[in-house]
């Protein structure tokens, strides 16, 4: 079966825990994107930071998004999926959680990311239309 690591985006970029959300938000602007993975001086993963978290946990509050930091942002452990987690692993982990991106991680490293697209392209219909139910429940 295939596996995180065959379908997943490899180039990963990060934002440090300690930049500022509006470093951040320029990067995901350049880059294109939507969500960065959020990654301590140790290289390791500390949580995702998407677009939304900035309008909503920043802007919204009326915080300055110089004056935070991504890790601020971070809540709890990130969910992630394996790198030789199988198809079956990341649907599952996505409807549980209700997300549309994952990180991939081998060892303690980031290796990756799978997305929801990603997923789509790799494995038959009925399953992803299964996964775009299940994240899409509120």
């Amino acid at each position: 079966m295939t596996t995180a690591r065959e379908i997943m985006t490899a180039d990963v970029t990060c934002v440090g825990e300690h930049e500022s959300v509006r470093d951040a938000a320029r990067r995901m602007a350049t880059l294109g994107v939507g969500s960065m993975p959020i990654c301590g001086a140790d290289n390791r993963l500390k949580g995702m930071l998407t677009d939304r978290d900035i309008v909503v946990k920043v802007l919204a509050e009326g915080h300055d998004p110089v004056g935070v930091t991504a890790g601020e942002l971070a809540q709890g452990k990130p969910v992630t999926v394996g790198a030789d987690d199988d198809a079956r692993e990341i649907l599952r982990t996505m409807g549980q959680y209700q997300v549309r991106r994952l990180p991939v991680i081998d060892g303690h490293d980031l290796v990756g990311i799978v997305a929801v697209a990603d997923v789509a392209r790799a494995l038959p219909d009925e399953p992803v239309g299964d996964l775009i139910d299940a994240i899409s429940e509120r």
